[in-house]
């Protein structure tokens, strides 16, 4: 018995890792015939203190917490970064451990889609909400998104799948696609985790040069530019999207994709904004493109004006 089982400290469960469907479904069918309930966090690996946050409400709320890490192909075109998609299996284990992990599912690509990226005949799309934003940008992206979480959601079976909201359409687009396919699943939404100086924690951030990353929070205070004029009382959506453009673009290195004014639930894109909207933004430096969005009532991101360099 270790010394932390004596002092009456909980101990980590301790992980196990699985690359194959079948033996994926066989440890969670002893699970559940146990009693047990699950906890989904899907993630591309490359794991940061955002994800540690999901792993660990998903070990508060349930039983036993699964973790997939698999690169998606399915969800980026061929001129986007599939193959600088920062990846490192060994550090995200230890993460995934440490949060109280139980389970890692690890797939080859070849095991989710056993005839390739181009066999691939059956898609999941939800085209209203995925239309807009990152899906008008990124046209491809989110019908390969849904597949693959629709898979994963057959997989995995009942549970509590975790998502954070640094990637909120994706979120929203999720939590329709399981009302509308009867997914017995529970989609829970996590604040998203910053960094001091706002940046939104991001597997992709490892992708920037020293001066980008210093310039990167830009997008953050643009956002929060335009959370200001809402909450001082303006309701010009087309302002407000100026005046976050206009942040952006004074900065030096990154160049503006989009900003919008939209509503929270549909997503479309409003006239006239309300403290109930939802701002959004994307930024492309040379190797890594980023996202970020907040509420309009949302207060300040920023817990330091210091940028940090990581």
């Amino acid at each position: 018995m270790s010394s932390d089982s004596l002092l009456g400290g909980i101990v980590p469960p301790v992980i196990a890792t699985v690359s194959t469907v079948a033996e994926l479904r066989e440890r969670l069918d002893t699970e559940r015939s146990a009693g047990r309930t699950v906890g989904f966090v899907p993630t591309m690996g490359s794991l940061h203190p955002g994800h540690a946050s999901l792993v660990a409400a998903a070990a508060a709320d349930t039983d036993v917490v699964v973790m997939s890490v698999f690169v998606n192909p399915l969800q980026f075109a061929p001129t986007e970064d599939l193959g600088d998609y920062p990846r490192d299996l060994d550090g995200d284990l230890a993460i995934a451990e440490a949060g109280g992990c139980s389970i890692v599912f690890a797939p080859a690509d070849a095991e989710m889609y056993p005839n390739g990226r181009d066999g691939v005949l059956s898609t999941v799309a939800v085209p209203v909400l995925a239309g807009v934003m990152e899906g008008a940008s990124r046209p491809t992206h989110f019908a390969g998104v849904c597949t693959v979480v629709a898979k994963l959601f057959h997989l995995i079976g009942p549970c509590r799948a975790y998502f954070g909201e640094k990637d909120y359409q994706q979120l929203a687009i999720l939590r329709q696609m399981v009302t509308d396919l009867s997914f017995p699943v529970d989609v829970v939404g996590r604040p998203t985790v910053r960094e001091p100086d706002g940046l939104a924690m991001s597997s992709r951030n490892v992708n920037l040069s020293a001066e980008e990353r210093r310039v990167a929070p830009v997008l953050a205070r643009a956002l929060q530019a335009g959370a200001d004029l809402i909450t001082g009382g303006e309701r010009d959506a087309a302002v407000i999207r100026s005046t976050m453009a206009a942040v952006i673009e004074a900065a030096p290195l990154g160049a503006l994709d989009y900003v919008e004014v939209a509503d929270a639930r549909t997503l479309q894109p409003l006239t006239v904004a309300s403290t109930d909207a939802r701002l959004f933004g994307a930024v492309r430096f040379e190797r890594a493109r980023l996202i970020d969005n907040i509420a309009a009532s949302d207060t300040p991101v920023f817990v330091s004006t210091d940028p940090v360099v990581s």
